[in-house]
């Protein structure tokens, strides 16, 4: 099972252009597509709705489609009629196989004054893989400050710690199939992949409170079985922790150096599945590189 995830930086690749068709055709050879950034009605990306976009390019994939920034973009036409549009900005993820259930979570942030800051989440989705179901949560962090992305963590730990006592998107069994259109209860696993955009470094604290699922050092200490620690696929398959980039040096956005920002995290269980990671440098579809992992089953 491959799995691919990358911020698509809205299809402004690294030429200035807009190509959603070049960006897709880096990760179209994967069974499990994480996008982030893809937005709808935006006037730099030409009003696009990339979400319905993406799914003409890649008929044959199931999709969702998360945006917890929601605001108005409506218009009015030539006579006065409104135009109702919304303008979003999230995350999508498409899979060759049944997505049972997603769910948008917003995650937590901070007013930073004049600052640009906006709201971030992570999409989670359950999927009908080959080898059981898979639970994974497509994620961008927010670039704004690490105590931000701090909190978005907790949260993201506190979503897993909870799910046990909170269950899926819906459960029991007892309500009438033909008046809630239901069938049975999609599953939900105990474990979760977390992938995407983490604007933080290896060895950082945003990177240590993921890789030791802790509750950050605001929080009160872990207690035992409380808690899920992660490992970077990327140092799990053989390779080092500060080689490999996948956002390159960008002044214009405070980004002094090369980085690796963009990860994919499994569960500590799940390492012995793991067949290999890599980032493709190749890409040039956006101004980050997306990354891939091999799973097996």
């Amino acid at each position: 099972m491959r799995v691919a995830s990358y911020n698509i930086q809205y299809s402004l690749g690294q030429d200035g252009r807009y190509d959603m068709a070049r960006v897709l055709s880096a990760v179209r050879d994967a069974d499990v597509i994480c996008l982030q950034e893809v937005e709808r009605n935006w006037h730099r990306s030409g009003m696009v709705d990339q979400p319905a976009l993406i799914q003409e390019l890649l008929p044959d994939r199931y999709a969702a489609y998360g945006s917890p920034f929601d605001v108005d973009a409506s218009a009015t036409d030539e006579l006065g009629r409104l135009i109702n549009r919304r303008r979003q900005f999230g995350q999508m993820t498409l899979s060759r196989w049944p997505i049972l259930a997603a769910r948008a979570h917003i995650l937590p942030k901070l007013d930073t004054g004049r600052r640009f800051n906006m709201v971030t989440g992570a999409l989670e989705t359950i999927i009908a893989a080959p080898g059981g179901p898979l639970r994974l949560f497509n994620i961008h962090l927010s670039d704004a400050s690490v105590e931000e992305r701090l909190l978005q963590i907790e949260h993201l730990m506190g979503l897993l710690r909870h799910s046990s006592r909170e269950g899926g998107v819906w459960n029991g069994s007892e309500a009438d199939p033909a008046h809630w259109q239901t069938e049975n209860p999609p599953p939900l696993p105990a474990e979760a992949m977390l992938l995407g955009d983490f604007n933080a470094e290896p060895g950082s604290a945003e990177y240590v409170a993921v890789t030791r699922g802790t509750r950050t050092a605001r929080s009160l200490p872990d207690t035992a079985g409380d808690h899920h620690a992660f490992v970077d696929s990327w140092i799990a398959a053989g390779h080092q922790a500060r080689r490999g980039i996948t956002y390159r040096r960008n002044p214009a956005q405070l980004a002094e150096w090369d980085q690796r920002i963009d990860y994919c995290f499994l569960p500590l269980a799940w390492v012995p599945r793991l067949i290999g990671a890599r980032i493709d440098a190749e890409a040039t579809g956006s101004d980050h590189q997306p990354i891939w992992v091999e799973l097996k089953g």
